[in-house]
């Protein structure tokens, strides 16, 4: 009997869908129970909901680059221009654009698995949580959480394995099934407009059932108000809705604070907690650590794993070339490799490997623990959006004034900027790319914005690129192929163009 691979694994709560419905949620072993009691009462919701929070940083297989979502921001990342790879070992078919392309590559499979095992949870709570013991409030938090997850799931499968949403277009390409009941296994793919019509509803019912609530410290995992509505402005901005993506961009970030100089500088390491600009992070307890697969894994600086000490993640040296000399964001790159100014109390060894402009951005606990906070969301983004919104709606001065609330955190000498029009674009995208580099955003703006991939002029390797160092706007590429297991385990659902 063929199963999708839309699977339930949930801390305490494990549920398997089965295309049989005789088959649906089985409870094995003795620790885990059906669905009908993950939303019995409040209690049991919470530790499903959790579960979820859990699942962003679990390997979902036996392969030690897919850990979690900080694993598809990597994978996203390398897609781009601004991330650039110094040896073959590590997400090297994604650097070449060639994992995308094989319905049998595990690159491929891993974001369609992993989304969908969230949606499927998350839709277990949606569902159920109505009728469960427990206070009106905590049933809200629950539900509207829950429904923020289903959002942002099929926001980031929509984005990967759809054609772009093309702002004034009809939009009746094929996007990706949008999954509302954990009984519904084969689905066809909706359009890519009925995909977005549902990541709104979802998100304005959640925003409104989580009127109030944000999460702070060491709750940084939650979703609050406030991250739906991040979540909104992205999806808003990838619209092309700018009025709507600027306001709402805006009320996202209302009571979060921009870091100041001196904390940027020290990096991002296990710090979101007290960081009063993380919205939305993984915060990783020592003991559920994926040491060598996590995230900081792959992108800290001095952690000792084979993939940091002989592949350090570099920036584009164009775009470092971009950063004004007085801005401490130019301080999270080394031009010359050896890292002589990290933070008190972090290092590298000997043998780790010294390449031109590598990042020190993110920073382990130390060489034996590779922890770093997963960044889903912070403020700075949302200003971001706010001012390419604004721009792209011709209020330049808005636009310049939210850029500039930005980057004067982050460069004193910062002044308000005179530029008009594209020109005022091109410096608003500049800072997107430095001030997100390495969050998973660099491929998913090229494709929203219809650009072609240009890596050429800087520090790329043709020869570790595959010589993919130009990729056309609309070039087939920017469609990643729907996983075979999927295609045959679903007679309903139709595969991307080969």
């Amino acid at each position: 009997m063929k199963k999708t691979i839309y699977l339930l694994i949930l801390g305490v709560f494990a549920f398997t869908i089965q295309s049989c419905e005789t088959d649906f949620l089985d409870t094995v072993p003795t620790d885990q129970v059906a669905a009908s009691e993950a939303v019995k009462n409040t209690t049991n919701g919470y530790a499903v909901l959790n579960g979820i929070h859990r699942s962003l940083y679990q390997r979902w297989n036996d392969t030690q680059g897919n850990a979690g979502i900080g694993g598809h921001y990597i994978h996203l990342d390398c897609m781009g221009e601004d991330q650039v790879v110094h040896r073959e070992q590590w997400f090297n078919r994604v650097y070449k654009w060639t994992a995308g392309r094989s319905d049998t590559d595990f690159y491929s499979e891993f974001p369609w698995r992993t989304y969908y095992i969230i949606i499927a949870n998350a839709n277990v709570l949606i569902n159920g949580i109505d009728n469960a013991v427990g206070s009106n409030e905590d049933k809200a938090k629950i539900k509207g959480q829950a429904l923020t997850y289903r959002a942002w799931a099929h926001y980031q499968l929509v984005q990967v394995y759809a054609e772009r949403y093309k702002q004034g277009g009809g939009n009746s390409q094929l996007g990706v099934p949008y999954k509302k009941s954990a009984l519904e296994e084969k689905l066809p793919r909706n359009t890519v407009e009925e995909v977005y019509t549902e990541i709104n509803n979802d998100l304005n019912e959640a925003i409104s059932l989580l009127n109030g609530t944000n999460y702070g410290g060491e709750r940084k995992s939650n979703l609050g108000q406030g991250v739906a509505q991040g979540i909104k402005a992205r999806v808003l901005l990838t619209q092309g809705r700018w009025p709507e993506a600027a306001n709402m961009a805006s009320l996202a970030r209302a009571g979060y604070t921009l870091m100041n100089f001196d904390t940027y500088k020290n990096g991002f390491t296990i710090n979101a907690a007290s960081n009063s600009e993380f919205m939305w992070a993984s915060i990783i307890a020592e003991d559920q650590n994926d040491s060598f697969g996590s995230f900081g894994g792959y992108m800290s600086r001095n952690f000792s794993s084979s993939a940091i000490r002989g592949n350090p993640r570099s920036i584009n040296s164009l775009l470092y070339d971009e950063i004004s000399d007085t801005d401490v964001r130019k301080t999270l790159w080394d031009p010359t490799g050896q890292h002589n100014d990290l933070p008190s109390g972090y290092s590298l060894l000997s043998n780790h490997a010294r390449y031109p402009y590598t990042s020190q951005k993110f920073l382990a606990v130390s060489a034996s623990d590779s922890r770093v906070d997963v960044p889903h969301m912070r403020a700075a983004e949302m200003y971001l959006i706010e001012a390419e919104a604004l721009a792209r709606d011709n209020q330049d001065g808005a636009a310049a004034q939210a850029l500039y609330d930005l980057v004067i955190t982050r460069d004193p000498s910062y002044t308000l900027s005179t530029n008009t029009g594209q020109a005022l674009i091109d410096e608003i995208m500049i800072h997107r790319r430095v001030e997100l580099w390495g969050e998973g955003f660099r491929f998913l703006d090229l494709k929203r914005l219809n650009l072609p991939l240009d890596r050429t002029g800087a520090n790329h390797s043709a020869a570790l690129a595959g010589n993919v160092l130009q990729v056309p706007a609309g070039d087939i590429r920017w469609v990643w192929l729907i996983p075979i297991e999927e295609i045959n385990a679903n007679p309903n659902i139709d595969q991307n163009p080969i």
